[in-house]
C-alpha cells in the first residue's frame, strides 16, 4: 500500500494545480462557475473565513472545508500541504527543478526546527484577526499567494504570449485565436506580492519546504494537529541501517536519521522517504500509543511568551485607535453634500474606493476579503484591480473597483458567484442592476463643454440607468445632469468621460451598499408609416 502513497500523491497534486491555475489564467470565461468551488472548498483560509461569514445567514456546505481539511490531518497528518495547498505543490516543483538546475548533486539534511519564528509569526497572526484586520494573514496565506501569482503575475505574461501567438496566426491566415486586453497593475500594489513570491522561490529552491515549516502561519497550525494524527511515518528501528536515503529526499529536513526521529509536525506527507527506503524500515503507520515522556515547562519562555502577546496586544489596541481617528472621512460641502454636483476645485478626490457589488459594505469587504484575487481574475472587463492605499494600509491588496480603466457590466454578476470566503456574496441579475455600489458626481468646471463649449455627452451615452442625462447649457449645448437615486455606481460614466486626469464624472463608493431605484421607461410614439412615395 505505501508504494501507491507517492503515486498517488503527484496525480492529485497535478490535478489540483493545474485545475486552481487554470480557474486564475482563463481569459475566455469558458470555466463554469461550479468549477470554482470543486477546486477552492478545501483551501483552508478562505474556508474558515467563509463559515464566520456564513453563520448569520445560513451555514452552506462549501463553508466546511476547513472541517474536512482538520479531520484529513488528525487522520493523516499535514497531508493538505501536499495534495491540496497550490503553493504547497508549487514549491515542490520548484524545488524539483533546483534539483535539476544545480551542478553538483542535492541532496537535504537534517535541520533542527525553527520553532521560535513559526510560532511567533502564528501568535503573530492571530493577535492581528483581533483587530479585524486581515493585512497580515493575507500576506502569508498560501493559497492567497498562489492567487497573487497566477494573477498579477503569470496572467499578463499569458495574455501577452497569447496575442503574440494570435498575430502569427493572423499573419498565416489562421483566426483560430483572439487578442484580449493585458491587465496592468499599480506597481506600487505589487510589492507585497513580489517580495513574497520572492521569498517562496528562494526557500524552495535552496531550502525545499523552509516557507511551509518556518514562515507559513496555516502550516505552523496544521503542524500542531498533526502531532496527535492518527496515523504518521516511523522509523523501523530494528531495520534501520541509518543510510540517510530517507533524509536526502525529505524536503522537509524533518527526518533526524542519528536519532532515528522524525519532526512529524514539519511532514508535510509527500511520501517521498518511503519511496526512498530499500529496505522498508520507515513505515506509515498507525500511531504508536506509547506516553510521551513529560517534560518540565520552560519558565523563563513562557514568560517570553506571555510578555510578548501583552505588548503586541497593546500596540494593536493603540494602532486601532490611531486608525479610527485618522481614517474618518471627511465631509463634503453641505450645500452641494447628496445633490451629485461639485462646482469647486478642479482636482476631486473620491470620499470613499468602490467595493464590488455584492460585498454589502467597505467594512464587510475589507473584513472577510483575503485578496486571492480570484474575482480580478475572473472579471471580464477587467474593472477589478489590486489595491494601493485605496482601502487604506491594512486593506492593501484587496480588489477595488478601478473605473479609469474600466466599467463594471450592468448585468455581470461573475465576481458574485466566485468568490471563496463569502467577501462577495451572491447576486442574480435582478439584484445586481439595483446594487448602488455607488453614487455619480459631476464637476463641472471639468467638463470641456463647461471649459470649452464644446459638445460632449459621453457620460450619458454609456450610462445604462440614465442617471447622467444632458440638459440644455448654452444655446444648442447639453450639459451632464444626475439623478443619484437611479445610480448603481458601475463606473461607466466616469471610463467614458474623455477629461484626463481630473475627470469631470466621478463614482464615489458607498461605504453600505444601497438599493437604487428602478430607472423610468419612456415609451417611445409611434408615428404612422407614410405611404411609399412611387
Amino acid at each position: 500500500m505505501q508504494a501507491y502513497l507517492k503515486p498517488a500523491r503527484v496525480v492529485v497534486s497535478i490535478i489540483m494545480l493545474a485545475g486552481t491555475g487554470f480557474l486564475f489564467l482563463d481569459f475566455s470565461g469558458s470555466a463554469p462557475s461550479a468549477w470554482f468551488r470543486y477546486f477552492t472548498w478545501l483551501q483552508f483560509v478562505p474556508s474558515i473565513i467563509d463559515f464566520l461569514n456564513t453563520l448569520g445567514r445560513g451555514l452552506a456546505v462549501t463553508a466546511f472545508g476547513f472541517a474536512a481539511v482538520l479531520l484529513l490531518t488528525l487522520l493523516f497528518g499535514r497531508v493538505y500541504c501536499s495534495y491540496i495547498c497550490p503553493l504547497g505543490i508549487l514549491q515542490d516543483v520548484i524545488s524539483r527543478i533546483s534539483k535539476k538546475a544545480k551542478r553538483k548533486k542535492s541532496r537535504f539534511r537534517f535541520a533542527p526546527p525553527k520553532t521560535w519564528l513559526r510560532y511567533s509569526i502564528l501568535i503573530l497572526v492571530c493577535l492581528s484577526l483581533f483587530t479585524g484586520k486581515l493585512f497580515l494573514l493575507n500576506t502569508l496565506d498560501p493559497y492567497s499567494n498562489f492567487g497573487r501569482l497566477m494573477s498579477d503575475f503569470l496572467r499578463p505574461l499569458y495574455a501577452a504570449g497569447n496575442n503574440l501567438l494570435t498575430s502569427l496566426l493572423q499573419a498565416m491566415g489562421s483566426y483560430a485565436l483572439y487578442p484580449v486586453k493585458v491587465a496592468v497593475t499599480d506597481p506600487y500594489a505589487l510589492l507585497v506580492p513580489a517580495l513574497i513570491l520572492t521569498l517562496v522561490v528562494w526557500f524552495s529552491f535552496r531550502r525545499g519546504r523552509l516557507y511551509c515549516n518556518a514562515v507559513c502561519p496555516l502550516g505552523t497550525l496544521l503542524g500542531l494537529v498533526s502531532k496527535i494524527s492518527l496515523f504518521k511515518i516511523r522509523f523501523d528501528k530494528a531495520g534501520c541501517t541509518r543510510c540517510g536515503k530517507c533524509m536526502f529526499v525529505c524536503k522537509s529536513q524533518c527526518i533526524d536519521v542519528k536519532q532515528q526521529q522524525i519532526d512529524f509536525s514539519r511532514c508535510v506527507g509527500c511520501a517521498d522517504c518511503l519511496k526512498a527506503c530499500d529496505n522498508n524500515s520507515i513505515r506509515y503507520t498507525f500511531a504508536s500509543t506509547e506516553k510521551a515522556k513529560i517534560m518540565q515547562p520552560d519558565r523563563s519562555k513562557r514568560r517570553f511568551v506571555m510578555g510578548s502577546l501583552l505588548f503586541i496586544g497593546a500596540l494593536s489596541g493603540l494602532s486601532i485607535k490611531s486608525i479610527a481617528r485618522n481614517s474618518k472621512p471627511k465631509n463634503s460641502d453641505p450645500k452641494t453634500k447628496g445633490s451629485g454636483v461639485n462646482t469647486g476645485n478642479e482636482e476631486v478626490i473620491k470620499t470613499h474606493s468602490v467595493c464590488p457589488p455584492g460585498s454589502q459594505s467597505i467594512h464587510h469587504f475589507t473584513g472577510a476579503c483575503t485578496a486571492c484575487h480570484l474575482c480580478v481574475s475572473a472579471c471580464p472587463t477587467g474593472v477589478l484591480k489590486p489595491s494601493f492605499l485605496e482601502y487604506g494600509f491594512f486593506g492593501m491588496m484587496q480588489p477595488y473597483m478601478d473605473y479609469h480603466t474600466s466599467f463594471c457590466n450592468y448585468e455581470c454578476v461573475r465576481c458574485t458567484e466566485i468568490c471563496p470566503n463569502g467577501a462577495i456574496l451572491p447576486l442574480t441579475r435582478e439584484e445586481k442592476v439595483l446594487t448602488q455600489i455607488g453614487t455619480v458626481r459631476f464637476v463641472r468646471n471639468n467638463c470641456i463643454v463647461h471649459t470649452d463649449e464644446t459638445s460632449c455627452g459621453s457620460c450619458s451615452e454609456h450610462c445604462p440607468t440614465k442617471a447622467v442625462r444632458m440638459v440644455p447649457y448654452k444655446g444648442e449645448l447639453t450639459i451632464p445632469e444626475v439623478n443619484v437615486d437611479i445610480c448603481v455606481g458601475c463606473g461607466a460614466c466616469e471610463y467614458a468621460c474623455p477629461v484626463t486626469p481630473n475627470k469631470a464624472i466621478i463614482v464615489d463608493g458607498c461605504k453600505e451598499h444601497r438599493q437604487a431605484q428602478k430607472p423610468k421607461e419612456e415609451t417611445l410614439e409611434e408615428k404612422p408609416l407614410e405611404d411609399f412615395p412611387f
